[in-house]
């Protein structure tokens, strides 16, 4: 399979990391998100959305979006549980990184660490940002007080998923000394084997 994927996004650092811990093998294309390159008409001709990553399966057809990557990676492996209920809870933590988490502290990352010049542009959003990604973490911090991992009693793609960018939260500006258990969370997720860093 090949991946289109900038080496510094969270969610392209979802599927590496994913693959990884699998022992599939992926063939990477960097894709230059700042100069326009996912814009392109042969992008575009392979993801309409023009956006990274883009994941194309060993049959030639292709596959958006990080979270449905990850569930099509790791279905039928040790990271997607075959229980019904088990597996809704992945997905529910799937949909709320996307949702309530990463719109705010992948966002605010991206303004302060990744586009030039991002942060004096996009000053005025970033305390609507911090407040929003602080709320999505004390909710990540509750559910940790009593859980290793997000859905099950297993390491799963739910990890993956909130991991990506939890680990680089200070990057936009997020402090996690007040988040022990998402601390703690973290480190157990480095020390999953297979484990890789972004960059």
């Amino acid at each position: 399979m090949r991946l289109y994927h900038m080496a510094d996004s969270g969610n392209c650092y979802k599927v590496r990391l994913c693959a990884a811990q699998l022992a599939m093998s992926l063939e990477l294309v960097d894709i230059d998100i700042l100069n326009g390159e996912s814009r392109t008409e042969e992008f575009l001709a392979k993801n309409p959305n023009g956006r990274v990553p883009t994941l194309e399966l060993d049959n030639g057809t292709f596959l958006a979006e990080s979270n449905a990557q990850l569930f099509y990676l790791a279905e039928g492996t040790k990271l997607l549980s075959e229980d019904k209920q088990t597996k809704a809870q992945t997905l529910q933590w799937m949909f709320f990184e996307q949702y309530s988490h990463e719109p705010y502290i992948a966002v605010a990352r991206f303004w302060k660490s990744i586009k030039p010049g991002g942060e004096e542009e996009k000053r005025d959003l970033f305390p609507q940002w911090h407040q929003r990604g602080y709320q999505a973490l004390d909710v990540m911090e509750r559910h940790l007080n009593r859980a290793d991992f997000f859905a099950g009693a297993q390491y799963s793609i739910a990890d993956i998923a909130l991991y990506a960018y939890t680990h680089v939260a200070h990057e936009g500006g997020f402090s996690l000394e007040t988040y022990p258990h998402i601390k703690g969370w973290l480190a157990r997720v480095r020390s999953h084997p297979g484990h890789i860093a972004m960059v």
